[in-house]
């Protein structure tokens, strides 16, 4: 009776089989689709156009760019004055000190600045010293009919009474390109013909290549306005492109003869003017000491 266990082992066994040869139930497949909104492109409104007008006042972009050939002389050749400059009236380059907020004049007289005296033309072997100097800063009337501040190293002996005259010419709205402090390199190197600031003191020597001091390296002369009042003698102008203002009869502002009483002003003090000499003209050039 021994087979009974064994029949009941294979039903079991046959049962086991049965349960791992059940076939599983289906797997739900589930297909994801992407949907991808295209982001539209903003809405561009143009703003509204900016038109830059020029100031008639603008300087030329081309100022100090063409060096010129200097002869024995120190100077360059005349040249025809160009289109732009043949009236000249352009704003001053932004200065050493802002301009004023009123048009009221003001004036301060102090001894030179370490910092002034190191950006100007002085050098050891200029006929002054330092101390002999003073630093003058001063409202000026502009071409583009605005005040400005500019700034002049001068003779101390004489730096009061040049205050008071260009006080005077202020007052009476005298146009002035540019008043500023000029550097040795301005003054004794390359030429470009178009210089147009009103200075005091330079150190150099006599326009035309002359071997000996200028008043300006004393601080004892001022030139007003070079290009509207040039230098001009045996053939040669300074500053070389002024031609136009050889003609003292078309009178235009910034011209010395536009206000008598500038140098009236200037003779009472006893300076005497470069535009009454005989052996050349220098219409810019006012001195204290005749020379």
């Amino acid at each position: 009776m021994r087979p009974a266990p064994l029949a009941a082992l294979a039903v079991a066994i046959a049962a086991l089989a049965g349960c791992s040869m059940i076939t599983p139930a289906p797997q739900a497949t589930v297909t994801a689709t992407a949907t991808v909104t295209a982001t539209p492109e903003p809405s561009i409104v143009p703003g509204p156009t900016v038109t830059e007008t020029a100031t008639p006042f603008a300087r030329p972009a081309w100022l100090a760019t063409t060096p010129l050939v200097k002869n024995d002389n120190d100077l360059g050749d005349p040249g025809e004055t160009p289109a732009e400059l043949r009236d000249r009236r352009l704003e001053p380059r932004p200065g050493a000190y802002p301009d004023p907020e009123t048009d009221e004049w003001a004036a301060t007289v102090t001894a030179v600045p370490a910092d002034v005296l190191a950006r100007s033309s002085w050098r050891e072997e200029c006929p002054v010293a330092p101390e002999e100097l003073s630093h003058i800063v001063m409202t000026f009337w502009g071409f583009d009919l605005q005040p400005h501040t500019g700034e002049m190293i001068t003779n101390a002996a004489h730096a009061d009474e040049l205050v008071s005259v260009f006080e005077k010419m202020y007052e009476r709205r005298f146009p002035i390109e540019e008043m500023r402090v000029t550097t040795w390199d301005e003054v004794n190197g390359t030429h470009y013909g178009d210089l147009n600031v009103t200075i005091s003191f330079e150190c150099r020597k006599v326009t035309g290549g002359f071997s000996v001091w200028s008043q300006h390296a004393s601080g004892l002369a001022v030139d007003i306005n070079p290009f509207h009042n040039p230098w001009v003698r045996d053939g040669y102008v300074f500053p070389e492109l002024a031609e136009a203002y050889i003609d003292r009869e078309w009178l235009r502002p910034g011209m010395i003869e536009t206000q008598q009483q500038t140098i009236a002003d200037f003779t009472a003090l006893g300076w005497t003017w470069g535009g009454t000499w005989t052996d050349l003209d220098d219409w810019m050039h006012f001195s204290a000491t005749g020379g």
